[in-house]
């Protein structure tokens, strides 16, 4: 950003004729995505123009929308922390993109568009909706079930969506049908199952940006959850919650929610075994990107830091109960919270600690490469920011394609990056469906 001490920031808005209030509105309606609560957002401001902090990524960017003019050229930029200057040793001179098998070259190279995975999502709406098909007449076969839930989950973690949305519905029917006709252990059973399916959809609709069917499915994940009378199945759920909580801008009823769970889920287990470690973790990993959205450090490092401490105790990021938790996905957590607080040179020395070939879920390594070019884009590396985003594409294609937030970097880079790529980040972002 042009300007980003405090007081640079105050005077800005004071000569639009802004009060904060009115600055935070003016945000809100620049912004293309869900974000803080106007007292929250005021808070925030408030605390940018005391110089506690500075805007995180996305803010910089609204302000820029705003017209806050570019800096001056006599004025000195501002630099990342020393200990992620690039010159500093051998090592430090290569990319992140660079360590782990990404040239620069690479990103110069034509791509194949993805369709996007919105594309056939109808039957899943008439589903949630209540007026899709009838549920199936044929007696429910649990095992079967057990079956087709875990595919849709692996099929969610390694951005098949497409493939995930055509089946969801009929799974979801059924699912229903078992709830409703089973006995016994066996329902128990079918509504755990539920749960998980519920959530599946709900992280698929956040996924492409569909807010009010998210609230539905999550609604529906935590009911059957908490009728599985299955203390595990109600913590996974909360990671669903606190997600689309975060994702409609309920930040502080997001972060609530974890820190709820995450203490619920202690008192009933004791978080004694593997699965517990999991979803224990990956509820607080939750917790802290919804505190790093809200600006609250402190909450957020006091999140990781638990999440962390639990990871180390799990030894390995195993996969229990679908959350992909483990010492790795902690790492790439803080990546993602290190770049939302608007720490990009901590993000980059962060993610160049992680072995790509060390993460095993195909959705967990796409983000990683979409917060590194997040970073990248902050700090004004926008070659470098331009080779993430296309090895994320190269990754997962259906998963830059499903994301709405993907598409806004695309499309900012397009238009702030320099001659050398310009060219091909607007190729990028017009094959995503984000053309400038």
């Amino acid at each position: 950003m042009a300007v980003s001490n405090g007081g640079a920031l105050r005077e800005w808005r004071r000569s639009r004729g802004w009060d904060v209030p009115e600055l935070a509105r003016r945000l809100r309606r620049a912004a293309d995505e869900p974000m803080a609560a106007h007292d929250g957002l005021v808070r925030m401001i408030r605390a940018w123009e005391r110089g506690d902090h500075r805007p995180s990524e996305r803010y910089e960017l609204l302000y820029r929308r705003l017209g806050l003019p570019p800096a001056n050229e006599n004025e000195p930029e501002s630099q990342p922390p020393a200990s992620c200057k690039e010159d500093t040793e051998p090592v430090r001179r290569r990319t992140f993109v660079e360590l782990t098998g990404i040239s620069l070259a690479g990103a110069m190279l034509p791509g194949a568009a993805a369709t996007s995975p919105a594309t056939g999502i109808e039957p899943l709406v008439l589903m949630l909706t209540g007026t899709g098909s009838e549920s199936p007449a044929a007696p429910p076969d649990p095992a079967g079930l057990a079956l087709s839930v875990a595919r849709a989950r692996k099929d969610y973690q390694g951005c098949r969506y497409a493939e995930l949305v055509s089946r969801l519905p009929s799974l979801l029917s059924q699912l229903d049908s078992a709830c409703r006709y089973l006995s016994g252990d066996d329902r128990l059973r079918a509504r755990a199952l539920s749960a998980d399916a519920y959530h599946v959809a709900a992280g698929f609709l956040l996924k492409i940006g569909d807010q009010g069917l998210a609230h539905v499915a999550t609604e529906r994940s935590m009911t059957a959850a908490l009728a599985s009378q299955d203390p595990l199945t109600v913590g996974a759920s909360a990671r669903i919650v606190t997600h689309t909580l975060m994702s409609s801008g309920h930040l502080t009823a997001a972060i609530t929610t974890a820190q709820n769970h995450a203490a619920r889920l202690d008192g009933e287990t004791g978080i004694t075994t593997p699965e517990s470690q999991s979803v224990y973790g990956s509820v607080l990993l939750r917790g802290a990107l919804a505190a790093a959205q809200h600006d609250d450090r402190a909450t957020a490092h006091e999140m990781l830091a638990e999440a962390a401490g639990t990871a180390y105790r799990l030894g390995s990021d195993a996969n229990l109960r679908g959350t992909a938790f483990g010492p790795v996905n902690t790492q790439m957590h803080q990546v993602n919270v290190a770049v939302t607080l608007g720490d990009a040179g901590t993000a980059i020395d962060l993610a160049r600690q992680i072995d790509l070939r060390a993460v095993a879920v195909t959705e967990r390594k796409a983000s990683l490469l979409i917060d590194v070019a997040r970073a990248f884009f902050q700090w004004g590396k926008y070659e470098h920011a331009h080779a993430a985003l296309r090895a994320a594409e190269d990754t997962a294609p259906q998963e830059v394609a499903a994301r709405p937030a993907v598409a806004i970097l695309a499309r900012d880079l397009a238009t702030l990056a320099p001659a050398s790529i310009r060219r091909n980040a607007e190729q990028f972002a017009s094959r995503i469906g984000a053309p400038r």
